[in-house]
This record gives structure tokens, sequence and C-alpha cells, in this order.
């Protein structure tokens, strides 16, 4: 088998890993097969690029499961039109796969190492609706507010406030709960003309949402 042969077998893999876990919709599968996971993943995991399972990446972050990644997406239920807004870039791969279901995607991100790097993979693969700052995501994106849909990949407390008022009616948030990384809860939250509507999805592990930008250092 050559490398290009042992490269497709372990791509078909992993997207049989995600319908396995639940990924089922089939723009959400198309969107994942378009975007190769692999420039996402530095060092010496490089190699582990495809398979279904969290890796470390820069400033002591993590690059999320990709069935994580299949059904957050999934929950979010995004359409072509809509404006996305993303809590906690990370190495870029879940605002590239949203690159290609919704019309744009606004990404945030505390620490500008990690800024730097998905940006050169964003402008790599082509993805010209994908917009990176440098901010603490906690409070969201007022200039670019109201949103469509908003994803956060580091959980907090409670899903936070600046971010609840910058949801469009209609609109769909996911993200995080729990008030430690041993237990979290996966919410999908609706706003609706008269309030917020909540749904638990399932159990998860991240990172802590941490407000303020980090220094060059950290």
């Amino acid at each position: 088998m050559t490398e290009q042969d042992a490269l497709a077998e372990r791509k078909m893999q992993f997207l049989f890993a995600l319908r396995s876990k639940g990924v089922t919709d089939p723009a959400v599968l198309t969107a994942m097969e378009k975007v190769d996971r692999g420039p996402f993943v530095r060092g010496l995991f490089a190699e582990r690029a495809y398979e279904d399972t969290p890796l470390p990446i820069a400033c002591g972050q993590t690059i999320s499961q990709p069935s994580v990644v299949g059904l957050m997406t999934q929950a979010l239920e995004v359409s072509p039109r809509d404006s996305v807004l993303e809590v906690g870039t990370g190495s870029g791969y879940q605002a590239a796969i949203l690159s290609h279901l919704a019309r744009r995607v606004y990404t945030v991100e505390r620490h500008r190492r990690l800024v730097r790097e998905a940006k050169q993979v964003f402008d790599a693969m082509g993805l010209v609706n994908v917009t990176s700052f440098i901010s603490d995501g906690s409070f969201g994106l007022p200039d670019q507010a109201p949103f469509d849909r908003i994803i956060v990949t580091a959980a907090a407390e409670d899903p936070p406030g600046p971010l609840l008022a910058q949801l469009k009616i209609g609109g769909i948030m996911v993200v995080p709960v729990g008030q430690s990384d041993a237990v979290q809860s996966l919410i999908r939250v609706r706003r609706t003309e008269t309030g917020f509507d909540y749904d638990e999805l399932r159990s998860v592990r991240f990172v802590p949402l941490v407000e303020g930008v980090a220094r060059e250092t950290e």
C-alpha cells in the first residue's frame, strides 16, 4: 500500500468513526470530509491527526475530538446564509468546518500564537469567509453582532450573558457548561421571542473559558 493509499484509508476510517458516533447530518459530514485535520495538528501528534481523539496544541490548549466537533456542529443547525461566532479558535479546525456551512464565520481567541497559526492554515486552504480576532471571547464581538449561531469551545459555569445578548431571535448557541473539567454538559440554547430554551445534549470535557487576553508567554 502506498503512502497515498494509506492516507485515503485513514480518512475513510475517520468518516466512518464520525458516523458511528452519531454525526449523521450530510452537510456536516461533507464539510468534515473537505477539511483535512492534518494541517491543524503540528509536531509530535501530527501522525495522529485522523484519530477520533483530542490532541494537545500550543498554549496548553487542545484540538477537540473530531466526533465532538461534528456533534457540536450538527447541533448548531447552520444554514448557508448564517453568520456564526466561534469563541475559542484554538487550532482553527472548528472554524474551518463552519466556513463550508455558513456565509460568514467570526472566530475569537485569547492566545495570539493560536490566531497566527490558525490564520496561516485558513490562508493556505483559501478560506476567505473566516475572520479571526484576538480578544476576550466571553464578551463576544458586539460590533459584529447579532449572530445567527454561536459556538463556544471552552466550558463556562453558565452560558455567558454577553453571548446570549448577541444571539439573534431564532438563533442557536452551543456551549459546554460545568464548574469543573470532570462534569460538563453540552447545552443547546435557542433564543425565542420571549427568552431562551435550553437542551442538554451530552457529557463533554473542555478547557475552561478564561477571561482576558493571554500574555504572549502564555
